[in-house]
């Protein structure tokens, strides 16, 4: 047969032999290597096993050698076939030198990351040519670009099924994080006290849902909620990884207000001048220094703004992938509002179809970035007829693939906005002040559902000049969102 055809994929046996035989020569080769390496790299399979094996048991505080893993090896049909305790004997007395076991290492990823890329090209062009279930041409590509960019951050192409040790240990690792981290949250805190205690921040791979009529301020809500986030950004270096240990990097889809809108709310919020009189004007030379001050200091912080007009959903997932891949870290992603963008529905589908498309594209997305999304959405007009006007879980728009697909759902209600300020000097204004003093800054968040924990409602202040929400004070202090 001619040696192209019978070529093999690309791999180099010999550099994975000298990685496992130095791993068991000298245990601590393997905390050189880093946790960059996985058994799932390794062209042959009984290799990738052996090294798993090799690691759980050190990591494990254990020794591992040819002695401790002759046991091991004794049942493992593959091992049976290429050697046994022989093999194991052999790839020890060929272990590559410990100076050399990191670049075998790296070319053994580099190796598993073209062979990949080969079955991923395969699949596109698969599909290209015959699209499975009448896929689009986009369609197609938000699939081509979410197979690589898996491929980019997880090293493989699916994580298919995972050892429960392994999810085990995900879950003791976020519970130490919130155990060692100031107020015991496991989530990104939102920086409003009595809302983090109810859900314990913002929790990874979680969708939430925050909706209310227009004027309740949800939009004010999610942009402090994203300021918050992206201003406490810390991160560490771990192997050349960048950890986010407070904050976060935020990606904030403004689908309503323009870029420029939203940058000038944060101004206001964070200057404490009415956003109304930055627009007009009506500013004194002392305010305007102040502007240049807050504009100075929030020049830096890693909140990212796309205010594209109509985006469909899944252009909106994928320039959220480019923007983890570029910034080295994504934390938050924020879209306001859920019902302003648009999904690839066919022609005979309605409108709660093409919702439902969007929320569960959304869920996906906040599983497959391993972040929060916290999506605005709107309210029905059923709300309005209610005495109080306070919503439900029937009010969502296309409430059902919404409540569905939602991990948590809280509606914001701020009863000051239904009483209406009355003529000046009557004796109605008269009774308005009295009836408005005591809910003027009052704001409500009430949690509908929660999958992982308690619903209830959550007292808040509202600032409407700097359409500020802040931390509700038991002695009757206004406190404002933790900076």
């Amino acid at each position: 047969m001619n040696d192209e055809i019978i070529q093999s994929a690309p791999h180099d046996l010999e550099a994975e032999q000298a990685v496992i035989g130095a791993i068991l020569f000298d245990n601590e080769v393997l905390f050189r290597i880093g946790e960059g390496l996985q058994a799932n790299h390794f062209y042959d399979k009984v290799h990738g096993w052996l090294y798993d094996e090799i690691a759980r048991l050190i990591h494990k505080g254990s020794l591992a050698d040819g002695l401790t893993m002759r046991d091991k090896i004794k049942n493992h049909e593959g091992m049976k076939e290429i050697g046994g305790v022989k093999y194991l004997a052999t790839l020890m007395a060929n272990a590559g030198t410990s100076a050399n076991a990191p670049e075998y290492a790296r070319l053994i990823i580099d190796l598993s990351t073209r062979r990949d890329l080969m079955r991923i090209a395969e699949e596109i062009s698969k599909e290209a040519k015959d699209p499975p279930d009448g896929k689009t041409g986009t369609e197609l590509l938000d699939n081509a670009e979410e197979m690589i960019f898996n491929l980019a951050e997880t090293g493989g192409i699916s994580s298919g099924f995972s050892p429960f040790s392994r999810s085990l240990t995900s879950a003791m690792e976020m519970a130490a994080s919130a155990f060692k981290r100031d107020g015991g949250l496991s989530g990104v805190s939102t920086g409003l006290i009595d809302l983090d205690k109810k859900l314990g921040g913002l929790h990874p791979s979680d969708l939430l849902i925050l909706a209310g009529r227009p004027g309740m301020g949800k939009s004010a809500l999610a942009t402090n909620i994203a300021f918050h986030v992206a201003r406490n950004y810390k991160f560490e270096e771990q192997n050349g990884v960048r950890k986010t240990t407070s904050g976060g990097v935020v990606a904030f889809f403004s689908l309503e207000m323009s870029a420029d809108q939203l940058a000038t709310r944060l101004l206001s919020e964070y200057a404490r001048i009415s956003s109304s009189s930055i627009r007009k004007g009506e500013i004194q030379k002392d305010d305007f220094d102040s502007l240049v001050d807050a504009a100075r200091e929030l020049n830096e912080i890693p909140l990212f703004i796309d205010d594209t007009g109509g985006l469909p959903v899944a252009v909106m997932a994928a320039r959220a992938r480019r923007l983890k891949r570029t910034a080295g870290s994504l934390d938050l992603i924020v879209v306001d509002y859920l019902q302003l963008l648009t999904a690839n529905a066919r022609r005979n589908d309605g409108r709660v179809q093409e919702v439902s498309q969007i929320t569960q594209t959304l869920k996906t997305l906040a599983k497959e970035l391993n972040v929060p999304v916290l999506a605005l959405s709107q309210l029905s007009r059923n709300v309005e007829s209610r005495n109080p006007p306070k919503p439900q879980l029937a009010d969502l728009r296309e409430s059902g693939s919404i409540e569905q697909d939602a991990d948590v759902v809280m509606f914001v209600y701020r009863p000051a906005y239904y009483e209406k300020e009355p003529e000046r000097g009557t004796p109605e204004h008269e009774d308005w002040q009295i009836k408005i003093a005591p809910i003027y800054n009052v704001a409500e968040v009430d949690i509908a559902k929660q999958r992982h924990g308690p619903t209830g409602r959550v007292e808040l202040t509202f600032e409407p000049a700097f359409t500020k929400f802040g931390n509700r004070d038991t002695t009757g202090r206004e406190k404002d969102i933790q900076q």
